[in-house]
């Protein structure tokens, strides 16, 4: 079997967690998994990015020189607005995604798929304040407020920032095992019981 792939997406002012977070996960199964899947950041031009609460970030790939994927992960964070409107970056999405056979979003990275074409007639869901944003860019959406992430078979929308774990979570079990997932899960002691 060839090497599976998967490229996270990243861009000036996405959400820290929405990209850390499944980074950790699928860097955890990499680690783990006797398949070894890469897992890597891409940005549009290969340079770096800074993330919407500062944190920068030195992507290995660029657009171009990224190669084939197997997963996309796309975040999301106020980046989205920008990218939502720029008709080259939304074409170069559907182009990415009739090539790639799985693709994800966390958060608010489900408006850029949206406005791409990639929801429409699907159920899917987003950060809790942006469901409007999300009908307005496609009314064909069945928007999903509860689910922390909904999977439509080759596309997965996750709700808001830490639902990324859990949608990263879900994918190493639907893409190898449920027991590896259970494996990655106790490795970065992800056992949410919040103070608060």
């Amino acid at each position: 079997m060839s090497v599976l792939r998967v490229g996270i997406f990243v861009f000036d002012d996405a959400e820290e967690l929405d990209v850390v977070g499944p980074y950790e996960v699928l860097a955890a199964w990499a680690a783990l998994s006797a398949w070894r899947p890469e897992v890597l950041t891409f940005s549009a031009d290969g340079a770096g990015v800074r993330l919407g609460k500062g944190l920068r970030i030195v992507p290995d790939r660029s657009t171009t020189d990224v190669g084939p994927i197997h997963v996309l992960v796309y975040p999301g964070g106020r980046g989205t607005r920008v990218l939502v409107k720029d008709r080259a970056h939304l074409a170069w999405l559907r182009g990415l995604r009739a090539e790639v056979p799985l693709v994800t979003s966390v958060c608010t990275g489900a408006l850029v798929l949206a406005a791409a074409g990639l929801l429409a007639g699907r159920p899917a869901t987003t950060h809790w304040g942006a469901f409007d944003e999300l009908a307005a860019l496609d009314p064909s959406i069945t928007a999903d407020t509860e689910a922390r992430f909904v999977d439509d078979g080759d596309v997965v929308t996750a709700s808001g920032v830490s639902a990324g774990i859990d949608m990263a979570l879900h994918l190493v079990a639907r893409l190898e095992s449920r027991e590896i997932a259970a494996q990655v899960r106790r490795a970065i002691q992800y056992d949410p019981a919040p103070p608060v």
